[in-house]
């Protein structure tokens, strides 16, 4: 879906991961996993580089680095809604349009749980499919990550 007016759409990704729901919640909280997996292959993101507040009006803020040539790709979120371990809400502001990202975490029973992933306000260069196999490589290695544990 796509708002003629302002190029900007919406994206939405579901996944399954074979670990239990506050897990993979805490995961996507706690700077000291989030350096494992956050931003695509070929991305690093220092643990010194990532603040985590989860409350509403918190600071989410990274900065990932480009393992070939070191630059920087900073992101500046806030908390809009938190609920643990059932579903982050993160506004982008200085993103045009000011992109929101809604992670919604199901609890499948079967110590899988279920991400759905949901963005608004989404410029068309993030729509891009490069950008778009970016974001898959990071949920790969999210569940690279959570298989470690």
């Amino acid at each position: 879906m796509t708002d003629a007016s302002t190029n900007l759409g919406e994206l939405t990704f579901t996944r399954v991961y074979d670990a239990p729901r506050e897990l993979v919640f805490r995961c996507m909280t706690t700077p000291e996993h989030l350096t494992h997996f956050w931003g695509p292959t070929g991305v690093s993101t220092p643990v010194a580089n990532i603040t985590v507040d989860p409350r509403p009006g918190g600071k989410f803020e990274t900065i990932m680095v480009n393992d070939a040539d070191g630059a920087e790709y900073p992101m500046y979120g806030v908390f809009v809604d938190v609920v643990e371990p059932e579903k982050l809400v993160w506004t982008e502001r200085d993103v045009e349009g000011g992109m929101t990202t809604s992670i919604t975490f199901k609890d499948l029973g079967d110590g899988r749980t279920e991400t759905v992933t949901h963005q608004t306000n989404v410029p068309e260069m993030f729509r891009s499919p490069e950008a778009q196999a970016g974001l898959q490589s990071s949920f790969d290695r999210f569940d690279a990550y959570l298989a470690t544990l």
